[in-house]
């Protein structure tokens, strides 16, 4: 009998570094991502998209990036947006203030976004979602002009962060000393996701896919067994989204503005471990990917448009 209960797990920040993206490549090879999110804008998106041409069965979306670093588009053509240093706001939350006052022009944003999905497609992979570096892809401007221009690109599935967060009690409980970033994250998560709900349309016509829940933020550099396998037990039917962060700690790590560093090495030993395999087989768990899901409303590859937007 066919598992009712489906998980896609999704590495984030490919292309980060040359070392992420050998451990985003180990953790599916050897563990159970089924994705990865490929960041355009960053030092090793190269050698990312090498990895990808030789790991085909590593399915890949969109990371879409503006906030951190410098853009796609150059920098005069989207004054609005970036100065020769890079993009101006920093921060979701700052974009999405500048966007509310005027700060920033449409045409601007939608020229950086369709840059870096052009970007992703010139290097011959096939790109089945999108979702954003700090889900910056919900900003509901930001959404109406993925939610156009996506299928065009022949992209029809988005993560929309729509959290739940199972026994928060317990994770704060293990991670004592920091708690208050935990519940930074936290709230910040509640922020997303009502911006999640602000985003979805209302009519089903001519858009896009997405899973039905997301879990991970609350736990972004948290994740260990312990909370992988609350996760695990609050799934339902249907499919969810985890999203992770493996890596491997080195020079080229320092030079970004993450803070996800040694965690990121923990993170990629539980993935890999026997232990969250025992936890899905236990739960009766399947996992798949976001080209699984597109296959789901009967769309084998990610061309046609699909007429509908629904969470499964």
């Amino acid at each position: 009998m066919e598992s009712v209960k489906k998980l896609i797990v999704a590495a984030d920040d490919f292309g980060l570094t040359d070392r992420i993206n050998e451990a985003i490549a180990i953790a599916c090879r050897d563990g159970i991502v089924t994705t990865a999110s490929l960041m355009v804008t960053a030092m090793g998106f190269q050698s990312a998209v090498e990895i990808a041409r030789q790991q085909r069965n590593l399915d890949l979306g969109l990371h879409l990036n503006l906030t951190e670093g410098r853009p796609v588009t150059d920098p005069a053509a989207i004054p609005s947006m970036a100065d020769p240093r890079g993009f101006l706001y920093d921060h979701p939350l700052k974009l999405a203030a500048a966007l509310v006052r005027g700060k920033i022009r449409r045409g601007d944003l939608e020229r950086e976004i369709r840059a870096q999905i052009e970007r992703a497609l010139h290097s011959e992979l096939e790109i089945t979602h999108i979702d954003g570096h700090k889900h910056v892809h919900v900003t509901p401007t930001v959404f109406r002009i993925i939610r156009r221009v996506a299928p065009e690109y022949g992209i029809h599935a988005v993560r929309l962060p729509r959290e739940r967060i199972p026994r928060l009690s317990s994770l704060l409980a293990r991670n004592k000393r920091s708690w208050q970033q935990i519940l930074k994250q936290c709230a910040f998560g509640k922020m997303i996701s009502a911006a999640s709900r602000i985003s979805q349309p209302r009519r089903r016509q001519n858009v896009l896919v997405a899973p039905k829940r997301l879990y991970g933020i609350a736990q972004t550099g948290f994740l260990d067994e312990a909370a992988f396998a609350d996760i695990i037990h609050d799934l339902d039917d249907g499919i969810h989204e985890l999203m992770c962060h493996p890596g491997y700690m080195d020079n080229d790590l320092t030079k970004t503005p993450t803070r996800l560093r040694a965690q990121r090495e923990r993170e990629l030993e539980l993935l890999t471990g026997s232990g969250v395999r025992a936890l899905l087989k236990q739960a009766g768990v399947a996992l798949i990917s976001y080209r699984d899901l597109l296959e789901n409303y009967g769309n084998r590859r990610p061309n046609p448009v699909l007429h509908r937007y629904s969470a499964l």
